[in-house]
C-alpha cells in the first residue's frame, strides 16, 4: 500500500510540473515568427477576421521602426483581443535567425512577426499600398468587416496608432 501511495504522489507531481511546463510555453508557442514570401502577407491583408489587423513594416537598422514598436506591442497585449497585430521585418533572411531572433527575444516582442523575403521590392509595395514610396516605418491597418483601410508611411506615437485604428473601426 505505502508503494503504491509512492507511485501516485510521483505521477502527480511529475503530471502538475507538465502542466506548469506547458503553460509557461503557451505564449511563446503562439507567436509566429518565421520568414515568408508575399503570398503569406497577402493572406493577412485579405483573410477573413472580426479583429482589426494592424501590420507594421520595419526593420531592425531602423531607429524610428524601434522607437514606434512598444505601441504596437501595448495594441497587442490589450486584453479586449479587438487587434490582430504583426510586425514586417524588410531585414534581410540571412540575418533573420542571428538578428531579428536576437532583437525579438532581448526586446521580449510578444506580437506575430514574418520576415517578407522578397527582395524585389517594386513587385509588391504596390499591392501593400499604391501610395507606399516604400520607405519605413509604415503601418497598414485593416477592418476586415467593412472593408475600410488606412495606410501611413511614417514614425508613429502612440496616441496617433490609437487615432488611426479608430478611423477604421466603424
Amino acid at each position: 500500500m505505502r508503494l503504491r501511495s509512492k507511485t501516485l504522489i510521483k505521477i502527480c507531481v511529475m503530471m502538475l510540473l507538465c502542466a506548469i511546463l506547458f503553460a509557461s510555453c503557451d505564449s511563446e508557442e503562439n507567436q509566429r515568427l518565421e520568414i515568408v514570401k508575399f503570398d503569406a502577407l497577402e493572406e493577412i491583408m485579405t483573410r477573413k477576421s472580426n479583429k482589426i489587423e494592424v501590420i507594421n513594416f520595419w526593420a531592425t537598422w531602423c531607429a524610428p521602426c524601434i522607437k514606434e514598436l512598444p505601441y504596437f506591442e501595448s495594441i497587442n497585449a490589450e486584453e479586449s483581443n479587438d487587434y490582430k497585430v504583426t510586425l514586417v521585418s524588410l531585414d534581410f533572411a540571412d540575418e533573420f535567425e542571428k538578428k531579428v531572433k536576437g532583437f525579438v527575444a532581448k526586446r521580449g516582442l510578444k506580437s506575430d512577426i514574418i520576415l517578407l523575403d522578397e527582395i524585389d521590392y517594386n513587385s509588391w509595395i504596390d499591392k501593400v499600398d499604391s501610395t507606399w514610396s516604400g520607405a519605413i516605418p509604415a503601418t497598414l491597418i485593416i477592418n476586415h468587416n467593412s472593408g475600410k483601410r488606412k495606410f501611413v508611411e511614417k514614425e508613429l506615437n502612440e496616441g496617433e496608432l490609437i487615432q488611426l485604428i479608430n478611423t477604421v473601426k466603424n
